[in-house]
């Protein structure tokens, strides 16, 4: 695994290695109970799960930022914030995710890893994102394989810190999802800054296949988020801006 990391430009010492074996093998037994991944082979989470949610830690606004405080709406099994959380154990992390079954795998997650730096919230984006202690809270905000762009904006703007970034784990197709944002990008005060392009290293891929790149796309929240957003939950969903 270490050398996995390391063909993908990512250092990660043994302990980190052992605590995502420990991770793999949590993921795959709970797997069988509920929900969790269609990706269970171990060089495909690795790779597909483990290395694509760490590519963040090669981009220098996220790594050079100290002290940063970081949420992960819509985490799932934990993908991108149970991963960052292990590499960045000097930042601290809030995970939150709608389904009750994922939280508890999370926080047996937590507990197993021994991971002091991650809080686990149950509950909607659009619920929290109108709470005084997470209401443009936070350094950055990320989000891995919940929805379009547009849906995305909505849901964690409202958590960014005036300043800070929402970073948006995208495939191939990011283009099309930047231009159906302009509105929301509009209306909640925020604008696109740039985006980082990486492909990940030791898939079987046919020549010319784009199905391994990945795309973090930088997004900058202006101001304090217009009091009207996000919309009752449920609403940004039927209706995104």
């Amino acid at each position: 695994m270490i050398k996995t990391f390391a063909e993908n430009g990512i250092n990660i010492t043994e302990e980190q290695a052992e605590k995502f074996q420990t991770y793999y093998g949590l993921l795959t037994e709970w797997n069988q109970k509920i929900n969790l991944t269609a990706i269970t082979e171990y060089e495909e989470v690795v790779r597909k799960h483990f290395i694509d949610s760490a590519l963040l830690l090669r981009c220098e606004k996220f790594i050079g930022r100290k002290g940063k405080r970081v949420l992960d709406v819509g985490t799932g099994a934990g993908f991108p914030g149970i991963v960052l959380s292990i590499l960045c154990p000097e930042a601290s992390f809030v995970l939150l995710d709608s389904l009750k079954k994922r939280v508890d795998f999370l926080n047996l997650v937590i507990e197993k890893l021994q991971l002091k730096n991650v809080q686990v919230f149950h509950g909607r984006a659009e619920d929290f994102g109108r709470q005084k202690d997470f209401r443009n809270q936070f350094d950055f905000v990320v989000s891995r394989a919940v929805a379009e762009l547009p849906l995305l904006l909505e849901y964690c703007i409202p958590f960014v810190r005036r300043d800070g970034y929402f970073i948006s784990y995208k495939g191939r197709k990011y283009k099309e999802e930047m231009e159906m944002a302009d509105n929301a990008f509009e209306k909640l005060s925020c604008h696109f800054e740039n985006e980082e392009i990486f492909s990940l290293k030791g898939e079987q891929l046919s020549q010319g296949d784009e199905q391994d790149k990945r795309v973090l796309l930088f997004i900058q929240n202006e101001k304090d988020t217009d009091s009207k957003y996000p919309r009752r939950a449920g609403k940004p969903k039927k209706n995104p801006l």
